[in-house]
C-alpha cells in the first residue's frame, strides 16, 4: 500500500471512529433513508441550519411523502411549505425535479451520479450525498461544511468558490473517500464540520484529525478556508401596496416565476420614485388615493439589500380586482396555504393586529 493510500486509510479510519462514537445519528432525514428522503434533507440543509431544517422537513414529508406526492402537487402547495427557509428557486427545482423522476426516470432516482446530476438543482455534491447515503455508491461530497474540514486538514489557500481552489478540494475528496461504509463517511465528514471543525472557534482539541491537520499544526485554523473576497452589496428599495378592501381582506399579487421570491404571493410593489397616486392606480387598477406610509424596514439577500416601505391604503370599489391567477384576496385571520416570502407574512401579521 502506497503512503497516499495508507493516509487516506487513516484519515477515513479516525472520521468513521469518531463518527461511531459521536455522530449524529437520530436526525429526521436518517431514519427511513432512502432517495427521496436524503434529497429533500440535502436541498434544505444548502444555506440553512439543521436546527431550522427539522420541522420544515418534517412538515414537508407529512404533506408530500413519496417523490409522486411532491410531482403531483401544485406549486403553491409546495412554495407554501417552503415559506421562510429562503433561496425559493430550491422548491422549485425540487417541483420540477420530482415530476422529472416520475416522467423520465419511472418513479425511481436514477442510480449514478452523473445521472442524479440530470434534475434540476442538483449539483455534484448533492448528488454524491444521495447516492452514498441512500444507495451505498462510493461518491465524494463537497458541502460547505465538508470544504471547511479539507481546506483546514490540507492547508489549502483561497476561497472554495474559486474554480482552482474548487479543484484541489474536490481531488482531495476524491482521494480520501473510501471504499466501505460510504453512508457512514458522507454523514461522518458533514458531523465533523458542523460539530467539531466550526467556521468560528473550531474544537481541535477533540477533533480526530488533529494530529494530522495542516491548519492545526501551525495554528492557523481559522485562515482556512478563506472567505468570500468582500464586495459591497447595493442597495435597492420598493414600495409594498397594503390594499384593503371593505371585507378585511388584503390584496396580493403572485410573483413572476422566475427572480426573487419567484411563484411566491406578494404584495403589490412600486418602485420608490413614483409618484404614490398615480403609481399605485397603474399597478391595481384601483382608485386608492389615502395612504399610510409604515415604517421602512431592510431585508438582505445573498446579493443586495433590499429596503422595503410599507403603504396601507384601503379600496372602497374592489370589483375590478378579482381573484384568479395573478390577484388574490387574502383574509389575514385565517391560515395561509400560499407560499408566502417572509417580509409579506410579517406585515400580514402586523395588518390582522391593526384591523
Amino acid at each position: 500500500m502506497s503512503q497516499s493510500e495508507n493516509e487516506s486509510e487513516a484519515f477515513s479510519q479516525q472520521v468513521l471512529e469518531w463518527f461511531d462514537e459521536h455522530g449524529r445519528k437520530d436526525l429526521p432525514w436518517q431514519q427511513s433513508i432512502n432517495p427521496y428522503r436524503v434529497w429533500i434533507s440535502e436541498v434544505m440543509l444548502q444555506q440553512t441550519q439543521v436546527a431550522t431544517v427539522i420541522p420544515y422537513f418534517e412538515n414537508f414529508m407529512a404533506r408530500f411523502p413519496t417523490v409522486a406526492d411532491l410531482a403531483l402537487a401544485e406549486t403553491d402547495d409546495v412554495l407554501h411549505l417552503w415559506s421562510g427557509l429562503g433561496y425559493y428557486s430550491r422548491a422549485r427545482n425540487l417541483h420540477k425535479a420530482a415530476k422529472m423522476v416520475m416522467e423520465t426516470f419511472a418513479g425511481e432516482f436514477p442510480r449514478s451520479v452523473d445521472a442524479l446530476t440530470q434534475l434540476p438543482g442538483i449539483g455534484l455534491s448533492t448528488a454524491g450525498a444521495i447516492a452514498s447515503i441512500s444507495m451505498g455508491i462510493r461518491a465524494p461530497i463537497l458541502d460547505g461544511n465538508v470544504k471547511r474540514v479539507l481546506a483546514r486538514y490540507r492547508a489549502i489557500a483561497g476561497w472554495p468558490g474559486q474554480s482552482k481552489v474548487a479543484k484541489q478540494l474536490w481531488s482531495i475528496a476524491e482521494e480520501l473517500t473510501p471504499d466501505h461504509r460510504n453512508a457512514d463517511y458522507t454523514q461522518a465528514m458533514m458531523d465533523l464540520g458542523a460539530m467539531i471543525c466550526t467556521r468560528a472557534q473550531p474544537s481541535c482539541l477533540i477533533c480526530p484529525l488533529q494530529q494530522d491537520c495542516l491548519a492545526h499544526s501551525t495554528r492557523e485554523e481559522t485562515r482556512y478556508p478563506e472567505p468570500k473576497p468582500k464586495k459591497e452589496k447595493p442597495e435597492r428599495s420598493v414600495r409594498m401596496l397594503m390594499v384593503i378592501n371593505e371585507f378585511g381582506e388584503v390584496l396580493l399579487e403572485k410573483r413572476p416565476p422566475t427572480g426573487i421570491w419567484g411563484g411566491l404571493w406578494g404584495f403589490p410593489e412600486i418602485q420608490s420614485n413614483e409618484e404614490l397616486s398615480e403609481a399605485a392606480q397603474n399597478k391595481t387598477g384601483l382608485d386608492l388615493d389615502e395612504f399610510e406610509e409604515w415604517q421602512a424596514f431592510r431585508h438582505t439577500f445573498s446579493h443586495y439589500h433590499l429596503d422595503i416601505t410599507p403603504i396601507k391604503t384601503f379600496a372602497a370599489q374592489t370589483s375590478s380586482v378579482a381573484d384568479g391567477d395573478r390577484w388574490h384576496w387574502f383574509q389575514p385571520d385565517q391560515p395561509s396555504e400560499l407560499g408566502l416570502a417572509a417580509p409579506v407574512s410579517k406585515l400580514l401579521t402586523k395588518i390582522r393586529r391593526s384591523l
